[in-house]
């Protein structure tokens, strides 16, 4: 408890990041001045594939204010390999799947950096870059992964023999009696098509080179890793290379990769013993940052005549890119979880993982998630379509019930722990939502606007997230002799107010005001281990690491303490910064005075049983992720004449178990909810049919704004995770993954007059208007 007898965690504390971020005080990697510091730009390739049969830069490096004009042959004498091979964690061969630092002789996707040019500035690097003449042989394309893998198919790297990744069954129960016995067997086509990430601040990376030591300034979600990548790539000292994430303008997955520039771009500076920078500008986010996305379903359901499912089954293709990013997890990721939070006794998917000469796919905010829940959620609609059931009656009688948690689902995770969903009430939260949003009065209302010419229509959907991705999250705690509480962690800022919800943790333990904590984040000189931020993990690992390191660190105060004031430790509390005596405040050691005396004096001990430094850590291990759900309720209206749609209503009610900041929570929710609008309605990263890029500026790419994004209901139900000792579940993710499914869900609600069926997202107005103009037509 703090010094106001109330309890830090939970509380609505206001964001402890946001003051710097408001007066204009953040640091983002283009703020930190560095002496010396030259740009970076890159040479890119226009076309698809093409083999590269020259590179003349002899213009380019006669500008005046150009550094260096560097290609893969030049940069070779400080690499370790000219290929970034990454283990894979799944245990997938990927050798041919990995990037290069910079093409080597071939191109395989537009945007694919040729060349970094280091110069005085990037005005100066970006005009030499022009100057470059690349003598290019361009090759057959593949830009369909529906076909990409065929024998037919133009390959999309000469060394591949066959583009298919790699192929998999995903599968448990008998499928094939379960489909046998059915009443009712239905059939659907998906596409969820790619998108990008676009948060506000792009990639970026400062290299900073001296006689002693290497320092990166990266934005990136996983310092750590960025590091181990360096040391593995690069001829650099790891214990003279340090990585630091200054405050990060968004992350949303693919700044968890370690990309071509950023290798690029630190192999420059060894070579050149020069600090260097390159700023990624929006172009290049559009045609380089990994997208996600991209998968095409053919997929059939089974049920009883009163539609509770009894099999599911079909073929999934996923479009992994040119390259892999990251291990290959995402479309697992979509087949283990398409079942979401329902009862399906029997599931089988084959999965087929294919190159294209597209840019590289890996995480964007959900991880294959919300495409589970799209495609389930659509055939859930249609079932209920078909059988004449209510949407949220059907759901009903397929949820699993509060009473079969934890329920174990025949499956592994990615990491080969068995699928068990630890706690949650999704009957009940459904119970809420249906109620709060009276959904058993909108068909009146549907009725009554359609005789006015209107046409409403409300969706629903379900969404499940495993959270809280392991094995584990450093997380350090000390106290200095000043008093100040310091918490490092290997977890990365981007945004989401961890500092805020880590202070709160440690707060909690001390009995002291979240501002009374300083976090350290995303820092290997900070943190000796760590994985960083991705798959909502970050409260539950680094959290728990924290909770178990500050209240390691208050025992040991209160053994200390019990020296000094000669008093039992169970008679002892510490609050307001201090160890004193319940009871009897005035009887107190203050905690910086306590570090002092455990900083040491020569010839002097400590008390028997007492180490040195007032600090402790802790890498809490994660074996079990924490399952959070959500269910969203959307109400719309479409102008059958424009095809536009616009959201009149939506409700979201989540469990993410504990709730240790409502606000920051609320937050996330908001945010995730608006990402999962824009994957519905807007965001179209369009390739040509040769696998060319076609839309590479927001007059293009259409995100949501303030005028298409409704005021959030948003409700919570909390039911504490067993597996970790704060009870919380990952929240980040989670509001994107049924937001997609709800809004087409009420989409095709609205257009039931016109025999609508949606099957892909995004949706276009254009095509809404074919679609009504089809359906009124049958």
């Amino acid at each position: 408890m703090s010094a106001a007898g109330k309890s830090t965690i939970g509380a609505r504390v206001p964001r402890l990041e946001d003051h710097a971020l408001l007066t204009g005080r953040a640091r983002f990697v283009d703020d930190i001045a560095a002496n010396g510091v030259l740009s970076a730009a890159f040479v890119r390739s226009p076309h698809p594939h093409a083999l590269i049969r020259s590179v003349d830069t002899s213009a380019a490096r006669a500008v005046e204010g150009i550094a260096a004009v560097l290609t893969l042959d030049d940069l070779a004498p400080v690499l370790k390999q000219r290929r970034m091979l990454r283990t894979s964690n799944s245990g997938t061969r990927l050798d041919q799947s990995w990037c290069f630092a910079l093409a080597d002789g071939e191109v395989s996707f537009v945007g694919e950096p040729v060349a970094i040019i280091v110069g005085c500035d990037r005005y100066v690097a970006e005009d030499a870059a022009a100057l470059i003449a690349v003598d290019y042989d361009v090759l057959p394309a593949a830009a369909d992964c529906r076909t990409a893998y065929t024998e037919s198919a133009p390959a999309v790297r000469r060394e591949l023999k066959s583009n298919k990744v790699i192929a998999y069954k995903v599968a448990f129960g008998d499928t094939d009696a379960a489909f046998a016995k059915a009443s009712h067997v239905l059939r659907d086509e998906f596409w969820i098509h790619r998108g990008a990430a676009h948060s506000i601040e792009g990639r970026g990376i400062l290299v900073e080179v001296s006689d002693r030591e290497t320092n990166v300034w990266a934005s990136t979600q996983k310092a750590h890793d960025l590091r181990y990548a360096f040391a593995d790539y690069i001829h650099l000292d790891e214990d003279h290379l340090r990585v630091a994430t200054p405050d990060v303008g968004g992350g949303f997955g693919p700044k968890l990769c370690v990309y071509p520039e950023d290798v690029a771009v630190v192999a420059a500076a060894t070579l050149l013993q020069r600090s260097i920078k390159w700023i990624e500008d929006r172009r290049e986010h559009f045609t380089n940052a990994a997208q996600e996305r991209d998968q095409y379903w053919s997929i059939e359901i089974a049920t009883d005549d009163d539609g509770r499912v009894r099999g599911v089954r079909g073929h999934l293709t996923h479009d992994l890119g040119a390259y892999a990013l990251q291990d290959v997890n995402l479309p697992y990721n979509s087949a283990s979880t398409l079942t979401g939070p329902y009862m399906i006794p029997a599931l089988a998917m084959d999965v087929v993982v294919t190159h294209t000469n597209k840019a590289p796919v890996s995480s964007v905010r959900g991880a294959g998630y919300p495409q589970a829940a799209f495609a389930m959620e659509r055939l859930l609609d249609r079932v209920a379509r078909t059988l004449d059931l209510d949407r949220a009656e059907l759901r009903r009688r397929n949820l699993i019930p509060a009473e079969k948690m934890p329920y174990v689902k025949p499956l592994k995770t990615r990491a080969g722990e068995q699928v068990q969903y630890d706690s949650g009430d999704y009957p009940g939260c459904q119970s809420q939502i249906l109620s709060a949003t009276t959904w058993d009065d909108f068909p009146s209302r549907q009725a009554q606007a359609r005789r006015q010419g209107r046409y409403l229509g409300m969706g629903i959907a379900h969404g499940v997230k495993g959270t809280g991705r392991g094995p584990f999250e450093f997380g350090a705690v000390r106290v200095s002799p000043t008093g100040r509480i310091t918490v490092s962690t290997g977890a990365a800022a981007m945004g989401q107010g961890l500092a805020t919800a880590l202070a709160q943790i440690c707060a909690q333990s001390f009995g002291v005001r979240p501002q009374d904590v300083t976090i350290v984040s995303g820092d290997t000189a900070a943190a000796p281990l760590g994985l960083g931020g991705f798959s909502s993990r970050q409260t539950v690992t680094a959290g728990s690491s924290v909770r178990v390191a500050a209240d390691a660190v208050v025992a040991k105060a209160r053994k200390l303490a019990s020296h000094v004031l000669e008093a039992a430790e169970e008679d002892l509390e510490v609050a307001d910064g201090a160890v004193r005596v319940v009871g009897a405040p005035q009887l107190a050691v203050k905690l910086g005075e306590l570090s002092r005396m455990l900083k040491g004096a020569p010839g002097y001990g400590f008390p028997p049983g007492i180490d040195p430094g007032l600090e402790a850590s802790a890498m809490f291990r994660v074996d079990k992720l924490a399952y959070a759900n959500a269910c969203h309720v959307v109400e719309v209206e479409v102008d059958v004449e424009t095809g536009a749609v616009i959201i009149l209503r939506y409700a979201a009610i989540q469990d993410s178990g504990r709730r240790v900041n409502p606000m920051i929570v609320e937050g996330q929710i908001h945010g995730g909810i608006a990402h999962g609008i824009g994957n519905a309605l807007f965001e179209w990263m369009g390739y040509d049919s040769a696998g060319q890029p076609v839309t590479t500026t927001f007059a293009d790419y259409l995100l949501p704004t303030a005028t298409e994004v409704p005021v959030f209901e948003t409700l919570y139900k909390e039911t504490p995770s067993p597996h970790n000792p704060l009870g919380v579940k990952g929240i980040g993710e989670l509001g994107t993954i049924p937001a997609a499914a709800a809004v087409i869900s009420a989409i095709e609600d609205a257009l039931s007059p016109f025999n609508v069926r949606i099957s892909q997202m995004p949706i276009m107005p254009h095509e809404l208007l074919a679609l009504i103009a089809a359906g009124a037509a049958r």
